[in-house]
């Protein structure tokens, strides 16, 4: 199987199955002398670890991560640095009623016509389970990215039709203990309160919903990305469309942007500081990123997930033989993805920000 590494100089491969021993991940090309803080990968990955509230599945991990190389006195040696995560909470037995049966929406068909084998305990490789050994390598990312004064923060901005309002603020701490001051993980607090009662009505219909993510990413430099293949927002979406149940993505303006004219989507450029090599602009439909380059505004963009596709209901399906059949969803399962892919959206870009960040650290030492 290949696929399972990304990034060029700041390079992370994962490993491990969601019903296995442990997954993991191997960062290549991290710079020596790098403060790891491991209470702080491990408050990453508790973000994103299962059974945290009523509307999360309830699978039991304590998703503790264990450095096994390239740290030593507490700082990266520019070695690869391995990081392994046990599973702790493995019900097979949850999966044994699909093994011959294809699960509507997931990865179960097209694994078996493509391998010959698939792990149905869980989906195997498939689940989403494996991203949690990229929270860890995004940990170790941010921490490259805070010594360059970059921050990236991401909140779940819409559950079905329920849509949060623009953010008040461009304060990252201040909407750090908003957003997590709630089980939903939305920066305004009322829409919150609105979203979890939704939420939790979806699950105890046995049914589940989608929704979507907003991020910013601040004090990125003017210059990186690349103009053609590279595209910085190219990089980004395929970073973002590698998560599990992402259907969608969109920086700046968007599709909302198709609807606009010329006049009324250009960002104007201004100097506030009479400084030639810092302009800025005076609205910001780009997203911060123009040509493929980061122009030096915050960097913006939406991801959208579909909804889980494990329902508490019967459903019609296919299985190995090509009889009819029906299956019903069992076992422990978000109602909706997003609380807890926040903090995925956030890892995803902080890899790909700390390579490019790399990538331009290189094209400039060879000026």
């Amino acid at each position: 199987m290949a696929g399972n590494s990304f990034g060029e100089l700041f390079r992370i491969t994962t490993f491990g199955e969601s019903h296995g021993e442990a997954i993991g991940v191997i960062i290549d090309g991290c710079p020596p002398n790098i403060a790891v803080d491991e209470s702080f990968v491990q408050s990453e990955l508790d973000k994103r670890r299962p059974g945290q509230s009523k509307i999360t599945t309830q699978r039991k991990e304590s998703d503790t991560a264990k450095i096994l190389s390239g740290v030593f006195e507490g700082k990266t040696t520019g070695t690869p640095l391995a990081m392994v995560i046990p599973n702790e909470d493995q019900r097979s037995k949850d999966y044994s009623h699909i093994q011959d049966k294809y699960r509507p929406s997931h990865a179960d068909y097209t694994y078996q016509m493509k391998y010959g084998i698939r792990d149905y305990r869980g989906g195997g490789r498939s689940s989403a389970r494996e991203t949690a050994a990229r929270v860890a390598a995004g940990a170790i990312a941010k921490s490259v990215l805070a010594q360059q004064g970059i921050r990236i923060f991401a909140h779940v901005s819409g559950v079905g039709k329920i849509e949060a309002p623009n953010l008040h603020s461009d304060d990252v701490n201040e909407l750090l203990a908003i957003r997590e001051s709630n089980m939903v993980r939305c920066a305004d607090p009322a829409t919150a309160n609105e979203m979890i009662a939704f939420i939790d009505g979806i699950r105890k219909a046995g049914d589940t919903v989608g929704g979507r993510i907003s991020a910013i990413i601040q004090g990125v430099p003017v210059g990186l990305g690349e103009p053609v293949f590279d595209k910085l927002h190219a990089d980004l979406a395929k970073a973002m469309m590698s998560i599990n149940a992402v259907h969608g993505f969109e920086y700046g303006s968007g599709f909302a942007g198709s609807e606009m004219q010329g006049t009324e989507h250009n960002d104007i450029f201004v100097n506030p500081n009479n400084d030639a090599g810092k302009l800025e602009t005076s609205t910001n439909f780009s997203g911060g990123i123009q040509g493929g380059i980061s122009n030096g505004m915050d960097i913006t963009f939406r991801v959208a997930f579909k909804p889980v596709a494990t329902v508490m209901r019967p459903q019609q399906t296919i299985n190995q033989t090509g009889e009819s059949t029906e299956i019903t969803g069992k076992g422990r399962h978000d109602p909706c993805v997003v609380p807890r892919a926040v903090i995925i959206v956030e890892a995803m870009a902080a890899l790909v920000i700390a390579d490019h960040l790399l990538r331009h650290q290189i094209y400039h030492a060879t000026k």
